[in-house]
This record gives C-alpha cells, structure tokens and sequence, in this order.
C-alpha cells in the first residue's frame, strides 16, 4: 500500500503531515510512502531528507494522489475549508484519507464528501482510551500550543516575568492565570513557571487540581458543583447559568491581580464559551496581557479579534490561530509519530480496515462506502441512524 503525503493548503499551514522519521515505521506495517515535492520544506524537512528515508518524490500533486491508497494530511475536509475540494477529484474513491477534519465543527464537509467514495477518518475524534493516547494529536499539538502561548504572554509583557534580585533593588514576579488546564493549559502552566511567573490556574473539572498544583501553580476554586463538568471522553461541557455567573464574579477579581492570562477552554464542535468580559478586560492592569488560544473558536475573551491583536484599555489581547504551525518542525514530528502509529493500528493484512467493532476505529471513521457513518455526525446531519456493525475479520 501507497500513503501519499501532500503539501498543506490551508492559509498559513506550515506542518506536515509524515517526516522522513516516520518512513522506516510505516514501511515495518507495509505501507510505502510517496511525497509531493516540496511538501515539508516549510516544516524544514527537504525532498532530500525524504528520499534518503526511503520515500520516493511525486514532481506533481496530482501524481501523489494518482499513486495513493492512503492520503495522510494534517488539515482535510472541513479543517481545510477553502481548498479540499480542488484536491478531491484527483483522490481515487476508495482511498483512505486521514487527518484533521473539523468534523464537529463542519458535519457539512464530511457529508459533502461522501460522494467521492473515501474511507475517511478524522483524528480529531479519537476516544481518550489508554491504548489510543500515543495516536492523540490533539494532545501532542495542544502541548505546544500551550509552551508557545507562554512565551507570547512574556514577549508582550512589559513586565519580566521572574524576580530578579539586583543592586538597584528586587523585581517582583509576574502573575499570570491560565484559564482551562487541558494539554494546552497545564503546559502553559508548566512553561510560565519555569520562566518564573507565579501562575494560578482554573478550571471548571475539580479534578485537575492535584495536576495544577503538581507543576507548582496555585488552583483557583468555585465553590460550586461541578461535578457534571466534563464527559466520558475527558472534555469539558457546559454548564448551568447560576455556575457563569459565580465563576464571572470570581473571575474578575483573579483576572485584576494578574499581569498575564492565558485562555485555553474549549468545547469539541462548539464556540469557544466567553469567560472573560469587557468589562473583566477593563479591571485588569494596564499593560496586562491576554493570549486567547481559543480564537479559532471565537475565543474566551469578548473583546478577541481571531487572528489579530487588539488594545483595550491598555489591556493588549492577542488571538493566535492555528499555533502549532508556529512550531512546524517540531508539531510535524509529534504529528507525523501520531499518524504512523495510527496506521499502523488500522491497516491490516494490506488493507485499511474499516471495523466499528474496533474502539479507536468506531471513533474516527467518518466515511466509508459512499456514506456517513460516525453515529454523532450522522445526528447532527439528521440522518437516520445506522444498524449496528456486527464484529468483521481482518480484510484478507
């Protein structure tokens, strides 16, 4: 079997989605792989590299996909809004195409593409089982969001973050809150830390605490119930009116002791949930920061522009998109680790197996055989609801 690695398309998309690394894993599980010319030159991975990997380079776009059984990308379908319908008539139905999709974001996308008959997986559905967390690529791309929205916080700072002690008197820490301590969160927390900060963290799950205070930050509590604050899969979910409103309250008051907040929370599928007012904003120091990593969901922050950075009173509020990008060399090698192992988990006897007995399959097949078939996505879309998959053999 072919997996083809192309150049992303998305605006301002410098990863990519398999390294040279990668190429002697994904040849142990059988799979050789092709790679568009140029493909990781923007993540700082040359043709060369590849070919000296064992990968062989297509001159075209159009010449990888020709080759492909597998298309592995790090944004498709509804992660890449503007331009995956060019590429679709030059993928073959019955390839499998696997990455980043946006799926609870953009149903519409999956359905849309149904009708070129690929088995599709979106990798952003993946279940938080034990034996699926070395394929999370939301974990390992959020771990870097959240070290580089650290480092934004200190760089727009006008404030150094550690004390120093010197001869013309001592400097007091910076105070920063990060807000939501998932990957991204506890990170940020752990990044901001070892610059010297003191750091408070909140989250709505109480049982994060002991996971903020092992990395030496201080855990900011609502007395509350919140013990419907997360799902089965470990994400958070909203919660009741009476809770935003204390959390508002309390919030304002941890946001106007702080010389930095880092916003982390999101809600799969949803917009971003506003934790931080105007006029929370207008309460805040001047020259506080805010780094909103929920701008691509709207943001946590009223006043966010995604994608922009905007003054307040005299408050700066900055909100990145598509962060790990930033980090492109580094994002695609965890990425790149996380797509081979899944590959690996997925393809059998020389065939990409499509069984929903399989939890980690069940979970990110989107597509397969002309139709939709991930339960969650085919309610939202108002489909029926499919008959349950009896349990298949290995493809032969």
């Amino acid at each position: 079997m072919v997996v083809a690695v192309v150049k992303e398309t998305f605006e301002g998309e410098r990863r990519v989605a398999v390294v040279p690394a990668s190429i002697g894993a994904l040849r142990k599980a059988g799979l050789e792989t092709v790679v568009e010319a140029g493909a990781g030159l923007a993540a700082g991975y040359p043709d060369a590299v590849y070919a000296e990997a064992g990968g062989r380079i297509a001159a075209t776009r159009n010449e990888a996909f020709q080759q492909a059984d597998i298309v592995a990308q790090v944004r498709a379908l509804g992660a890449n809004p503007g331009s995956w319908a060019d590429d679709a008539p030059s993928i073959r139905a019955g390839t499998a195409v696997i990455g980043l999709m946006d799926p609870l974001g953009a149903p519409e996308s999956i359905a849309d593409a149904a009708r070129y008959g690929w088995t599709a997986f979106a990798l952003e559905l993946l279940p938080r089982i034990t034996r699926a967390q070395s394929m999370d690529v939301l974990s390992s791309q959020a771990n870097l969001a959240g070290y580089k929205a650290a480092l934004m916080a200190a760089n727009a700072s006008p404030k150094l973050f550690p004390m120093m002690m010197t001869a013309a008197g001592t400097i007091t820490p910076a105070r920063v809150f990060v807000l939501g301590a998932g990957v991204a969160g506890l990170q940020a927390i752990a990044t901001a830390r070892r610059l010297g900060a003191v750091v408070t963290a909140y989250d709505v799950r109480p049982a994060v605490r002991e996971q903020v205070e092992s990395l030496g930050a201080r855990f900011a509590e609502i007395e509350l119930d919140a013990s419907d604050a997360q799902d089965s899969g470990g994400y958070a979910k909203a919660l009741g009116p009476e809770f935003y409103a204390k959390q508002a309250e309390m919030m304002t008051g941890w946001l106007a002791e702080s010389d930095a907040a880092i916003c982390t929370a999101a809600v799969p599928g949803q917009r971003a949930p506003i934790l931080i007012t105007k006029q929370m904003v207008e309460q805040m120091r001047p020259g506080s920061v805010i780094v909103d990593l929920a701008a691509e969901r709207g943001g946590n922050c009223e006043v966010t522009e995604p994608g922009a950075v905007v003054e307040h009173h005299g408050v700066r509020v900055i909100g990145p998109l598509n962060v790990p990008s930033e980090l492109p060399y580094h994002a695609s090698q965890l990425y790149s680790r996380n797509m081979a192992t899944f590959l690996a988990h997925i393809v059998r006897s020389g065939a990409v197996c499509a069984d929903r007995s399989d939890e980690i399959i069940a979970g990110t097949l989107v597509l397969h055989e002309g139709q939709v078939v991930h339960a969650r996505l085919r309610e939202m879309l108002g489909m029926a609801e499919l008959e349950a998959p009896a349990k298949q053999g290995d493809p032969q």
